[in-house]
């Protein structure tokens, strides 16, 4: 259930649902019975629930609730935003069975019950929430009683996860189907607390009609693509990767990179280092070759040899236009290749030049890497590419502009491929938020593509992998921890694998 549906895609569900003979009533129904099971493991027996419903379908699923919660012998209250004889359509319907008083929302006595059940606005949320509305989600948020959302917190666009004027924060969610983005992205993930993902009869087979664009960044999206190396096989079967160190001062970046790729199962890496490093980065480094780079033409020695099949450009290697010809180099001699940090800022409000370096080849062997700083240095030039207001929304525009794959860093990370393609990942922590941390993170995607893995897929993975490369280690976290902790996460997912 790793898919995620827009608002719109969702609503196509609901048409070819209803198309196939299933009326909405019963869909409700089942949405309400879904919400009342999961309220009833929130409030103790018999307690005190009030559901504040809204004056759509997102409010029949809550009236349904209502009605099913009171015949289970909890006191239920219910409050409706706008008039009862203004509801249409499923909603009129489900209105129409509640028997228990209809109070307006300046009689809502949150402050003495138990839970509250917010269903007042769905994720198809398309204004600000204002007025009479806006006074009742700072009322439940002001109550401090949990909360379960209907659909998505009210107030939470269900696309980008961007809060609309306000919104509600509820200790549990349930949606139904699928999760939508604004339930991974933040701040809309925060604002859900636990996501429960009810099955309300819709079959999955659906989704091959709908053909979604959009995934939660799980082992099941690239799992293929971690190899175990073949018995007859030679480590140049599992590529060669290229890194590229900065100066003396500057070395360390590349040495966590590198030792990442190698950890990721590339079958050799090497540090090009410049030759004032040369002895620095070969003093400190034993599993990883070293040899010596100055400039575009120490690295076009190096690609002479084809094995040498993959590239990391950027992490702490110097700004300017020295590292911008190694970067048109390594895009010209076709090679695998990521892109970040210094890489990317060397070419700050100079996204049309990239591109111009960019051929239809590269969708699937190039990625960068940008955290939302390098993003915006980067685009400044394209203003149309920083104008969506969420990460999703900006990491798509921008992989469809250059025709590569984009990793907008983050807390939500977000991995977009230029066919439309783009994940949401959700394992990550803070621990990783430290120095170094991101060059592991190249280095790892570098190792992966080294291999052989398509661009999208070795991106994915690459966060997927770091990031519970974090997790395992926890507090304390230094970015050298992580290559060593990666040996053990894509242990587990091999032997996961094992026949």
């Amino acid at each position: 259930m790793n898919e995620l549906l827009t608002t719109q895609e969702m609503a196509e569900v609901d048409r070819l649902m209803f198309a196939a003979g299933t009326r909405g009533l019963v869909l409700m129904e089942r949405a309400g019975r879904a919400i009342a099971h999961v309220a009833g493991t929130m409030a103790p027996v018999g307690g005190r629930i009030f559901v504040v419903c809204g004056p759509g379908n997102n409010g029949g699923d809550g009236f349904v609730a209502a009605r099913i919660l009171l015949g289970r012998g909890f006191r239920v209250s219910l409050a409706l935003l706008g008039d009862r004889d203004r509801l249409t359509g499923d909603a009129f319907a489900a209105a129409a069975l509640w028997t228990g008083a209809v109070l307006s929302p300046d009689d809502a006595g949150l402050g003495s019950c138990d839970l509250i059940i917010d269903a007042l606005f769905g994720a198809g949320l398309s204004r600000p929430v204002e007025g009479e509305a806006a006074n009742l989600v700072t009322a439940i948020n002001a109550s401090e009683k949990p909360v379960l959302a209907v659909d998505i917190p009210s107030g939470i666009d269900g696309n980008t996860g961007q809060v609309r004027g306000l919104a509600v924060r509820a200790k549990k969610t349930v949606t139904f189907f699928r999760q939508k983005p604004g339930h991974v992205l933040y701040p809309g993930r925060k604002a859900c607390g636990d996501v429960i993902i009810a099955d309300i009869g819709i079959p999955a087979k659906i989704l091959d009609t709908i053909g979604p664009r959009f995934s939660l960044n799980e082992p099941e999206l690239w799992r293929d693509i971690l190899l175990v190396p073949d018995e007859e096989g030679h480590k140049f079967n599992r590529g060669h990767l290229i890194v590229l160190s900065g100066g003396i001062e500057s070395t360390g970046a590349a040495r966590l990179a590198a030792h990442a790729a190698a950890r990721a199962g590339a079958g050799l890496v090497t540090v090009a280092s410049p030759s004032d490093a040369l002895a620095v980065n070969a003093a400190a480094l034993t599993d990883i070759m070293v040899r010596g780079s100055d400039g575009a033409s120490g690295l076009r020695r190096l690609l002479e040899d084809s094995r040498r099949n993959a590239v990391v450009l950027g992490p702490a290697n110097g700004v300017g236009d020295a590292l911008k010809e190694c970067v048109k180099l390594a895009l010209d001699s076709h090679r695998s290749l990521v892109l970040d940090a210094d890489a990317l800022t060397s070419f700050s409000s100079a996204s049309v030049e990239l591109k111009g370096f960019v051929c239809l080849e590269h969708a699937t062997k190039v990625v960068i890497t940008p955290h939302d700083g390098e993003f915006s240095r980067l685009f400044a030039d394209r203003p149309d590419i920083l104008a969506p207001v969420d990460r999703l929304g900006r990491a798509a525009a921008a992989a469809k502009f250059l025709g590569v794959v984009v990793v907008l860093k983050g807390p939500d990370c977000v991995i977009a491929s230029p066919d439309g393609r783009a994940a949401i990942n959700q394992n990550g922590t803070p621990w990783l938020a430290t120095a170094g941390s991101g060059d592991v993170l190249s280095g790892t995607i570098g190792g992966l593509l080294a291999q052989g893995a398509p661009a999208f897929e070795a991106a994915a993975a690459g966060v997927w992998l770091h990031a519970e490369a974090g997790r395992a280690v926890g507090p304390g976290l230094l970015a050298h921890d992580l290559p060593v902790a990666l040996r053990g996460v894509i242990a587990a997912l091999i032997n996961r694998n094992a026949p």
